[in-house]
């Protein structure tokens, strides 16, 4: 079973953490953390996984996404202070598996889904980064020649000097910006949606599901997938650890901050943007408010100030997440070759977190699959992190009585959100297969 280190030697002999993490935040500070990690431009995506569901079934889902998410982190964030009380206070999500379910193949199973969910938002921020830069370039030189690759090396080259920001509690600043420009882009979206809804170029509102009823399982769940995506906080048990000790009921005050920007963004941008533009929402609504076949649906400036906020906030996103791969790539490097990653040497840091930018900027210009790669790290990434594991290690730690309430609910959740995972693992790939059809390499368009 994987030990996780103890407090004491973290200085000497977990090189690290000692960059990535300091345990100094407070509870509003986890409330930053919580909501970039959530609350970002993805939320552009919702009309997008509505017209996959409707209006009901859209409505229904997100609702229940919402519930579950938020119970899912309270109960890990239990089990977290349940094990630092016992003098274990984990400060890595894949350690916590491996302690409460003692077994070392979860270390690595955890550390498998963390990086590719950190890799996947990476490339999808960098990737709606270098597409806001386009939009904005698009409508100030119509006949540019500038392609989208081109947009995302500038955004990559930006992210590679903004990775080395050395540690997480060290964003906290950053993210309490990202709070702000959330809200911000948000409402400028809303008002857009309902100015395009009612203006007279107002297109054709239709928000019939496909006809075929195959058609229509594997949309579901393909929208479900984005929809755990959107919710999807694969981090928590790191962000937690950025709280000064001890923590026991900072992390709910941090996830009633979160969750009380998610209930204004998530639901306003559902309903005004598929309101708008029913099943013909695109992946980023952005888009849709500006069609290349007419004219801007909304006001300029206020599409211009959106596009700014998303971007600004993408640069956040990416190195929120981005922290915990830097993590495991820096402990990995420091345990072959002790203190290679101390203050006094900091080239071997610049230099991976460097090559890992550079990796997801290149597969970003590569593939440029926005609302399909949401749906693949819901389906593998934050589904089995965020809906099915907290629940497992809530009962393992607490072991409730068969009988009670409360372990049937976990079990319910982890049955059915077991199942939604696999399905929405299947509809996701095969829609991303079926959509390879529609691009080339380094396309200068984003494939819905």
């Amino acid at each position: 079973m994987a030990q996780p280190p103890q407090p004491e030697l973290r200085l000497d002999s977990d090189a690290g953490a000692v960059f990535v993490l300091e345990s100094k935040g407070k509870w509003w500070h986890a409330g930053f953390h919580l909501t970039t990690a959530i609350v970002g431009p993805t939320i552009l995506t919702l009309p997008y996984a509505f017209r996959g569901l409707g209006w009901i079934l859209g409505f229904f889902c997100l609702t229940v996404m919402g519930c579950v998410t938020f119970y899912s982190y309270y109960l890990m964030s239990l089990v977290l202070d349940h094990c630092e009380k016992a003098g274990r206070r984990h400060i890595r999500f894949r350690e916590l598996a491996a302690d409460v379910l003692g077994s070392g193949w979860m270390f690595y199973f955890v550390i498998f889904i963390q990086t590719a969910i950190n890799t996947g938002v990476g490339i999808g921020a960098i990737l709606l980064a270098g597409e806001c830069l386009q939009i904005m370039y698009s409508n100030l030189s119509p006949s540019g020649s500038l392609k989208l690759y081109e947009f995302i090396a500038m955004v990559t080259v930006v992210m590679i000097a903004l990775s080395q920001i050395p540690t997480f509690h060290s964003l906290r600043h950053l993210n309490f910006a990202s709070l702000v420009l959330s809200l911000g882009y948000t409402f400028l979206v809303v008002g857009a949606c309902l100015h395009a809804g009612l203006s007279k170029n107002a297109p054709h509102k239709d928000y019939s599901l496909e006809s075929s009823s195959s058609s229509r399982v594997f949309s579901a769940f393909t929208s479900i997938s984005i929809m755990a995506a959107i919710f999807g906080n694969g981090i928590l048990p790191e962000i937690q650890a950025t709280l000064a000790p001890p923590a026991t009921g900072k992390m709910f005050k941090g996830l009633l901050m979160c969750y009380s920007v998610i209930l204004v963004t998530f639901y306003s941008a559902s309903v005004s943007g598929y309101w708008a533009f029913g099943n013909k929402s695109n992946s980023n609504i952005l888009k849709s408010l500006m069609p290349d076949d007419g004219p801007s649906l909304a006001p300029t400036i206020i599409i211009g100030l959106a596009v700014i906020f998303v971007l600004l906030q993408l640069l956040a996103i990416g190195l929120v997440y981005s922290q915990v791969a830097y993590e495991i790539m820096e402990k990995q490097s420091a345990d072959v070759n002790q203190g290679m990653f101390s203050k006094r040497n900091l080239i071997p840091r610049l230099i991976l977190r460097t090559l890992y930018v550079i990796f997801c900027g290149f597969m970003a210009a590569m593939l440029p699959f926005f609302g399909d790669i949401n749906g693949v790290i819901g389906a593998i990434g934050f589904i089995p992190l965020d809906f099915v594991l907290p629940m497992l290690l809530y009962n393992m730690t607490y072991k409730p009585k068969t009988s009670s309430l409360i372990y049937w609910i976990n079990l319910f959740i982890m049955v059915a959100f077991t199942g939604a995972g696999i399905m929405g693992a299947f509809s996701s790939i095969r829609k991303l297969v079926i959509d390879a059809n529609k691009f080339k390499l380094f396309s200068s368009d984003v494939v819905d």
